[in-house]
């Protein structure tokens, strides 16, 4: 990652969750959603801009703590793309499941602007054996 930036174990502000969704194009939460659920996550990770103090960049993690966890929120604003960002963080909450879990099962929902990071850190599509199922 750019010297420019640090990471930090720990979720945004909920401004700056709002903020980082809104304009890295993930779906829109409320302030209550974001206020119950921001601390809810078994890791997180942030990115801050050192020179700004702006939060550049999140991702967390849910999890049961021993075998199943879900990468999540995963967000980069769009002028601190391609610095390395989602990489450390992903890196980075890799590592913490690693640490905590070294055989455990990950998974996520990758988004098309997502896949070749989410490539990059091993995750392979999981059809036709299993599809991933939401509802909404």
């Amino acid at each position: 990652m750019d010297s420019a930036y640090r990471l930090v174990m720990q979720p945004p502000s909920v401004d700056d969750y709002l903020r980082l969704r809104k304009e890295s194009g993930l779906s829109a939460r409320t302030r209550e959603e974001a206020e119950n659920g921001i601390n809810g996550a078994w890791a997180a990770a942030s990115v801050i801009h050192v020179e700004s103090g702006e939060t550049a960049g999140m991702g967390r993690v849910l999890g049961d703590g021993g075998w199943y966890f879900v990468i999540i929120d995963m967000a980069v604003l769009p002028r601190h793309q391609r610095k390395g960002i989602g990489d450390a963080i992903m890196t980075a909450l890799l590592e913490r499941i690693r640490e905590s879990s070294p055989g455990a099962q990950v998974s996520l929902l990758a988004d098309p602007p997502g896949r070749r990071l989410y490539a990059r850190h091993g995750f392979v599509e999981s059809a036709p054996s299993s599809i991933g199922m939401w509802r909404r």
